[in-house]
């Protein structure tokens, strides 16, 4: 048996509220610094490649491996190694425009 309209009790309307938020970007952090490893350089000419022949017949020359490069290839070795301090000069100031941005938004909604 149903009660009564005195048994059921008052409705109260619920008021909705939306709030529209961002949600927070994901910043992650930056690689670690580069820490190069020190390479030692000889520059081998005549003088220091006959003496290097020299010692290797007397059985008294250095367990070095030798690495050559021509004037071109040194130029094109040079020519990459500032291709890439190039792009990661652009890459940073993309990520710092991002980050900057970001840092704007929340003043401008208040």
């Amino acid at each position: 048996m149903l009660g009564s309209k005195r048994d059921i009790p008052e409705v109260k309307p619920v008021e909705v509220v939306t709030i529209v938020k961002k949600a927070p970007t994901y910043h992650p952090p930056l690689p670690n610094r580069i820490d190069p490893v020190p390479v030692e350089w000889t520059v081998l000419n005549p003088e220091l490649m006959q003496e290097y022949l020299d010692d290797l017949n007397e059985g008294n020359a250095p367990t070095n491996a030798w690495y050559a490069l021509t004037t071109k290839g040194y130029e094109n070795l040079s020519t990459n190694m500032a291709e890439v301090k190039r792009y990661l000069r652009q890459a940073l100031s993309i990520l710092k425009y991002y980050r900057e941005l970001d840092k704007e938004e929340p003043e401008a909604n208040e």
